[in-house]
């Protein structure tokens, strides 16, 4: 085997990053090759450089010349940050939470920031440690998709760190809060059923420490009540956000022999959960009862019969979430608001008949 400890590369052949060196040394590297100190070669990797494009290109030149990869840790730390953002969801496999933290992604990366995701599984005691992980971490800023820390908490955190919150309205210095209109979008899809002429909707509700699921059930009183509908307690029972829970509540009401022509679910997990629920009874959907969901994930265009629901968009909200996150690092006051609910009708709704 042949011994290669300080051999040299033969002249003329490439070298590797790793025969270049590494941190300050490659980074001299690449400006003795471009004819300019290291300093200029970090202010073009930071753009913060004011230089001639002949000497950006140099730069450039040299550093696909010699295979230099820049470190975002150290450039990051040279301007006093890591380019990082934490992100604390709740459940990183829900579909919504899912689409949220891609929307994030995406519009983190293009200004140079990596998100770090965590999950607070809905526990202010776990969301809490999330903090404390991510401030370890040394993260510039934080966003919170809804989760149970209190508005105190929040602002806390915000006299330190800048932070974005989803699912509230809360003001409070180095933090935006950005939030979708639940009550209206309850409202929405109870006064479509109404409009097709059911009186007696049932309601999976959301876990009521939820703020959005609290607007949810609200709007939904309040559409049986404009339109002269007596609320029946009987008809909300209770679900947790998931396609299970939305079975169970299905067996709930029938084992309960309430009457129900049409069923509210507080998101669409649980509206498959109780089209399936219906289905082990023998009800068709929507032919002996009409459904309708919230959310409009993008698996519901793909239920059978597709999914009547509330749009409120996940991506978007991931998105707009990061977007205020940059504005405040940028020393700005943030710009974001997410669109309104819209009703959309697809083939789990039908006229009530007889």
């Amino acid at each position: 085997m042949t011994n290669m400890k300080n051999k040299s590369a033969a002249p003329g052949t490439a070298r590797t990053p790793a025969a270049l060196g590494e941190g300050a040394r490659t980074l001299e590297q690449v400006a003795r090759e471009a004819g300019v100190s290291p300093s200029t070669v970090s202010r073009i990797l930071n753009g913060t450089a004011v230089v001639s494009d002949l000497k950006k290109q140099a730069v450039q030149d040299a550093i696909a010349k010699l295979g230099f990869v820049p470190n975002p840790m150290a450039r990051g730390l040279a301007g006093g940050r890591t380019l990082s953002v934490g992100v604390i969801t709740q459940a990183i496999d829900s579909p919504f939470y899912g689409a949220a933290l891609r929307g994030i992604e995406d519009e983190l990366d293009p200004a140079g920031y990596s998100p770090l995701f965590v999950s607070g599984h809905w526990n202010a005691a776990a969301e809490a440690r999330c903090i404390d992980v991510l401030r370890s971490r040394r993260v510039d800023g934080i966003i919170v998709l809804t989760g149970r820390l209190t508005d105190e908490a929040l602002a806390a955190c915000a006299r330190s760190l800048p932070v974005v919150v989803t699912g509230r309205n809360l003001s409070a210095p180095g933090l935006f809060s950005l939030n979708f209109d639940n009550f209206e979008g309850g409202r929405l899809a109870t006064r479509h059923l109404i409009e097709l002429g059911h009186q007696r909707i049932a309601f999976i509700a959301g876990d009521q420490d939820h703020p959005d699921a609290t607007e949810r059930l609200r709007g939904y009183r309040a559409a049986l009540e404009a339109a002269g509908i007596a609320f029946d307690p009987a008809l909300v029972v209770p679900g947790e956000y998931h396609e299970v829970s939305g079975l169970l509540a299905v067996n709930r009401l029938l084992d309960g022999a309430q009457r129900f022509t049409a069923i509210f679910a507080a998101n669409d997990q649980m509206a498959l959960g109780a089209a399936l629920g219906l289905q082990r009874h023998s009800l068709r959907v929507p032919e002996d009862v009409s459904l309708v969901g919230f959310d409009d994930l993008p698996t519901s265009v793909y239920a059978i019969p597709p999914l009547s629901t509330v749009h409120q968009p996940a991506y978007e909200l991931g998105r707009l979430a990061a977007s205020a996150m940059l504005q405040l690092l940028a020393g700005a006051a943030p710009v974001a608001e997410m669109p309104a609910p819209r009703l959309i009708a697809r083939e789990t709704s039908r006229r009530l008949h007889g």
